[in-house]
Order: structure tokens, then C-alpha cells, then sequence
């Protein structure tokens, strides 16, 4: 009996105007494990990239709103590294060599086939894999977070934080110099939906805060009146 080779799921954000491609795509993935979401504009695709819950792109180059190789570079720009992948029909070289250039980990033409749209996708996860341990820190200025260890430090000072209060700083981490909302953090560090009643993000923001700035005269999470929070190098 042939054994199908083992597949690590990945959540797949598709950026695709086309409804039936998406859908073709969708079906395609979902049958061999992947968890698939879509967008359908270039601005609602680069929305869905800011919540960091995905674990790949397939970005179509013809997208309204924004394009998706714009869409790629301002990611890039922006120092996200999920990795991504071009499914689009423009083939000749200069195209590829664009997208390329622009941050895209692979590039592949329409038509396809599913079988090597899914090789494409193993192919980008196994280096990214590769790579992981090079991603096991992340640092804003002087503070740095081991994601492996569950651990921080602030110039050298070990900060001694709770699970949540850890997921919420990683977080943060994640879209350092970008003001990330309420209904964000909620959605993202607590798995919740959005509630007005609920004050468990001031608090941990209140006590995250507390901890960092501790022995230290300058503040590294902030506020931004009327949109949410940000943190920052100093």
C-alpha cells in the first residue's frame, strides 16, 4: 500500500480575487490538512497578514485595492517574514524577477496544478523550518524575548512575567513600531472576541508595563489614545 508522505499543516492566508481559483485552491489545500483562509482584496489581505496568525501567503499579482506585489513589499517593508508565495498568470521573466525581488519566496504561473502548488508550499515550509531557530528571538532595542524559553530581559535584566503577560509582550514584539488595537489583542493573546465590558487588556498592559519599565527611566509600551498600543526601542 503507497503511504502519502506526511504534510505539516500550515495556516494559508489566499489573496485572490477570483472566486472560483480561490475556491479551487481552497479545496485543494484543505484536502491534504492546511487550515485556508481569503481574502479577496489586496488591502483586506494585507489586513489579515498584520493579525502574524498565519503561517504562509499565496498572493495573486492582479488584486483591486492593492496590489499583490506591493502587498508583499510593504510586508517586507514592515519586517514581516511570513513567507509567501506568487500565483498569478503573469509568467515571462521580468515578472518573476520582480516578485522575487519584492519578497516573495517562490513564483508560480497559472495554470497549475494542485500537486505542485502543494510541493511549492512543503518546499517553502521546509526552509522555513530550517530557519526557525534563527526566529527564536526576537528584540526591540535592549529588550530580548527567547520564544523557545518563554523568557525576556531588558538590557540584561531578567523580567519575570506570567504566561499571558509573556504572550501579550510577544505580541507586541511581533508588530513592534506598529500600534496594535483592542479587539487585536483580544483576538490574537486571548482568543476572544471583542468585548467593551472587559478590562483584561488595560490590566495586563497595566502590569506588563509595570514589569518592564521596573529599575528603568523610560517607558517601552505606549499608549496611543483612541487606537491601542505600541511598542517601541525606547
Amino acid at each position: 500500500m503507497t503511504r502519502r508522505s506526511a504534510v505539516v499543516a500550515v495556516d494559508i492566508l489566499i489573496v485572490e480575487d477570483d472566486p472560483k481559483t480561490a475556491l479551487y485552491v481552497t479545496e485543494g489545500l484543505q484536502e491534504h490538512g492546511h487550515l485556508v483562509h481569503w481574502a479577496m482584496t489586496g488591502l483586506d489581505g494585507l489586513s489579515q497578514a498584520h493579525r502574524g496568525i498565519h503561517g504562509l501567503l499565496i498572493v495573486d499579482r492582479m488584486l483591486p485595492s492593492l496590489d499583490g506585489l506591493s502587498l508583499v513589499k510593504r510586508l517586507r517593508d514592515e519586517g514581516c517574514t511570513i513567507p509567501a508565495v506568487f500565483l498569478t498568470t503573469m509568467s515571462d521573466l521580468n515578472a518573476r524577477v520582480e516578485g522575487l525581488n519584492a519578497g516573495a519566496d517562490d513564483y508560480l504561473t497559472k495554470p497549475f496544478a494542485i500537486s505542485e502548488l502543494l510541493a511549492r508550499i512543503n518546499a517553502v515550509s521546509r526552509r522555513t523550518r530550517r530557519g526557525a531557530d534563527e526566529r527564536t528571538r526576537l528584540r526591540v532595542g535592549r529588550l530580548e524575548i527567547d520564544l523557545r524559553n518563554r523568557t525576556a530581559k531588558r538590557e540584561g535584566k531578567t523580567i519575570d512575567l506570567q504566561l499571558q503577560e509573556f504572550r501579550l509582550l510577544e505580541y507586541l514584539a511581533h508588530n513592534a513600531g506598529r500600534t496594535v488595537t483592542r479587539s487585536m489583542l483580544l483576538e490574537n493573546v486571548w482568543d476572544l472576541d471583542f468585548d467593551p465590558r472587559s478590562n483584561i487588556v488595560e490590566s495586563h498592559i497595566s502590569r506588563l508595563r509595570s514589569k518592564l519599565d521596573r529599575g528603568f527611566s523610560s517607558s517601552m509600551i505606549h499608549t496611543v489614545r483612541g487606537e491601542g498600543y505600541v511598542i517601541r526601542a525606547n
